[in-house]
């Protein structure tokens, strides 16, 4: 692998009641009682063992209906321009979201999700369990301009700012 290139192959795909990215959840946490399913390719499935003791898994996966970027973006908890690295806009150089959603059951290669902000039939690209050991505990942690701004009278749900004009 070069470090001008990665390809990523598709280990699965996340299906939701999500169409189009207007409407649809800015982040899990908004969207606690949206359901979906992560359907494993059977060649991965093996790979599933144990996950089903996890509460929660880290979803990677592809804004597969997103073209272009702009470097500064107005988003979706703001009214002023921020650098996009310091978002969670959608439309980036390399469109890979990461969810944290909460795991309901996994049958053979299916797993049931809640909290899922993705849009139907988005490419998975890999799975990692959560594990507050590791991902928790930053207690203290500064959120730059974000901070208050989870409290104020926010969108928490998609509108058509991202789409490509």
């Amino acid at each position: 692998m070069s470090e001008e290139s990665l390809v990523l192959r598709p280990i699965g795909v996340i299906h939701t009641p999500f169409e189009a990215q207007s409407g649809t959840p800015i982040q899990p946490l908004f969207a606690k009682d949206r359901r979906g399913t992560v359907e494993v390719f059977d060649e991965y499935a093996p790979g599933l063992l144990d996950l089903e003791g996890f509460d929660h898994i880290i979803l990677l996966y592809g804004f597969h209906r997103s073209t272009g970027y702009r470097l500064e973006v107005v988003p979706y908890m703001d009214d002023q321009p921020h650098g996009l690295f310091s978002t969670r806009a959608p439309r980036r150089p390399n469109p890979i979201g990461l969810s944290v959603v909460r795991l309901i059951e996994r049958r053979d290669n299916r797993l049931t999700v809640e909290q899922v902000d993705m849009l139907n039939g988005s490419p998975l690209y890999d799975i990692k369990p959560y594990a507050p050991l590791f991902d928790g505990g930053r207690e203290n942690s500064r959120t730059g301009w974000m901070e208050g701004k989870a409290d104020r009278d926010r969108p928490r749900k998609a509108d058509d700012r991202f789409q490509e004009k």
